[in-house]
């Protein structure tokens, strides 16, 4: 793999291993979202998929996360610019928006931490869907500070 691939090929340029890289580890899509319907916003809430280690910030079924959880969207680089509900900050939507990736993000800080040290990952403020009856998802709607 080729040092800053990321600055040298687009999106859809990117083999598997370097799209894989190109997550920064997050956790903010594995978020439960709804749309708000009278302002077509997308609403977080500090729910996570079961599937989302809380510790590791990985999921825990990945292979096969699709087939487990028929709402768990596959993600592409001709799909990245059109999944409006990915938060600024996701790496695929900042490559996609021709924005590059943040200093936070490990290929660029070189330590899979900044992404947490930055309070951008999902580490320590969510908790799982299993654990709040669903009647109540909308009621943990949260802010995100957006970059």
């Amino acid at each position: 793999m080729s040092e800053r691939f990321w600055e040298q090929k687009s999106l859809a340029d990117l083999n598997n291993e370097e799209w894989e890289q190109l997550c920064d580890g997050c956790g903010r899509c594995c978020m439960l979202k709804f749309e708000d319907e009278a302002s077509d916003e997308i609403v977080y809430t500090s729910l996570v998929c079961p599937l989302l280690d809380l510790d590791e910030v990985r999921c825990t079924r990945y292979p096969q996360r699709h087939e487990l959880v028929p709402d768990c969207v596959v993600l592409d680089a001709e799909r990245a610019l059109s999944f409006h509900w990915l938060p600024k900050s996701c790496a695929y939507r900042r490559m996609a928006e021709g924005r590059g990736l943040a200093w936070w993000h490990p290929l660029v800080s070189g330590s899979a931490q900044s992404v947490h040290d930055a309070g951008i990952s999902v580490l320590g403020k969510v908790v799982s869907a299993d654990h709040v009856h669903p009647d109540d998802h909308e009621s943990m709607a949260i802010t995100w500070v957006e970059y």
